[in-house]
């Protein structure tokens, strides 16, 4: 049976301009990014989604060998709802790696009423014809949907579909080069202190995966400090990601930074260091038209080189080899 969940969360799921999205890695941690869902929620069929590129090949195929994944709305700002809830979904993805026409033609209002009108022109059309004709669809079967009352996700959440796992799996083996940080943390900390929208995530103990919001309580040499509210951080070390961002409407002016790293948390719970291993960013001009020219001149190399090495096509027969596979192994499953 499908998760259903009330009208008021569903206004935050079709409102949000961007979102959070989680998934697994091969080694237990989680690895999170922003993604613009531009309103992709199927409330009768218990279903949210995004769309990406296939320039983001690897996280792709990830997705498509563990298709357990989490969407967490987190931010108000410039989309089409003023609801006070942090709302976490939980669920299995399947990949649409060759979405048709059709597919394509709809969503089209969805991503023109949230990232404005779709340029066209002798110009344009070459320049844009991947950027909005190679999209790729990640369709989540919503397993679980979690509503805390507020943006801090402080206090107790409603949960609609599956009950609420522990906070945590059981802490994690450090990993063999060990848990300290690798790259600088001042530097670190100070491009974190300039995004005001923070979030952590990591793997939950049913193997789907957990992002939270937290702030940020100073650094040292150990990793940069964080606070989150009661309850939401699992005891002990583990691998974790970390997305940091900021972004204006209609995405037209944006900063990401993330991070993957060994999280350990204090015995209270509301306290842990990160310790960031690894660093990637991205800035976006404010400028509509500089910002369109550098997603086409992205997308047209990112789909040139997926077809030239062959991801392209490995990964429509992953995807197709998934859905196969969907009723004889569940990866809902623990």
């Amino acid at each position: 049976m499908s998760v259903r969940w009330s009208d008021e969360i569903d206004e935050v799921l079709v409102g949000d301009l961007t979102v959070a999205a989680a998934y697994v890695t091969p080694a237990g941690g989680a690895v999170v990014t922003g993604v613009a869902p531009c309103g992709l929620v199927d409330r009768e069929q218990g279903a949210v989604g995004f769309t990406t590129s296939l320039g983001f090949a690897k996280k792709l195929d990830r997705i498509i060998r563990n298709p357990k994944v989490a969407l967490a709305y987190h931010a108000r700002e410039h989309g089409f709802s003023t609801r006070p809830e942090f709302v976490l979904a939980q669920g299995v993805a399947s990949v649409d790696v060759t979405p048709s026409r059709a597919r394509l033609d709809a969503f089209r209002p969805n991503a023109e009423q949230f990232l404005g009108a779709v340029k066209q022109g002798r110009l344009w059309d070459p320049l844009l014809r991947e950027y909005y004709g190679e999209r790729v669809f990640v369709d989540v079967e919503v397993v679980r949907m979690t509503a805390w009352p507020n943006l801090t996700a402080a206090g107790s959440p409603v949960v609609f579909g599956a009950n609420l796992a522990p906070v945590g799996a059981a802490p994690q083996r450090p990993p063999q080069k060990g848990t300290e940080p690798r790259v600088d943390v001042d530097h670190a900390a100070g491009q974190l202190a300039a995004l005001p929208h923070r979030l952590l995530a990591f793997t939950g103990a049913d193997g789907l995966p957990v992002v939270v919001p937290v702030d940020l309580a100073g650094h040292d040499g150990a990793g940069i400090r964080l606070v989150a509210a009661a309850g939401l951080l699992p005891p002990g070390g583990r691998r974790a990601g970390f997305l940091a961002h900021s972004f204006r409407p209609q995405l037209v002016g944006l900063s990401t930074r993330t991070f993957t790293g060994w999280l350990e948390v204090a015995d209270d719970g509301t306290a842990a260091t990160y310790s960031p291993h690894t660093s990637k960013g991205f800035w976006a001009p404010p400028r509509k038209n500089l910002l369109l020219v550098s997603n086409g001149l992205f997308a047209k190399y990112g789909v040139w080189k997926a077809r030239r090495s062959g991801v392209a096509e490995d990964l429509a027969k992953l995807a197709e080899l998934a859905k196969l596979n969907a009723d004889v192994d569940d990866p809902r499953a623990a």
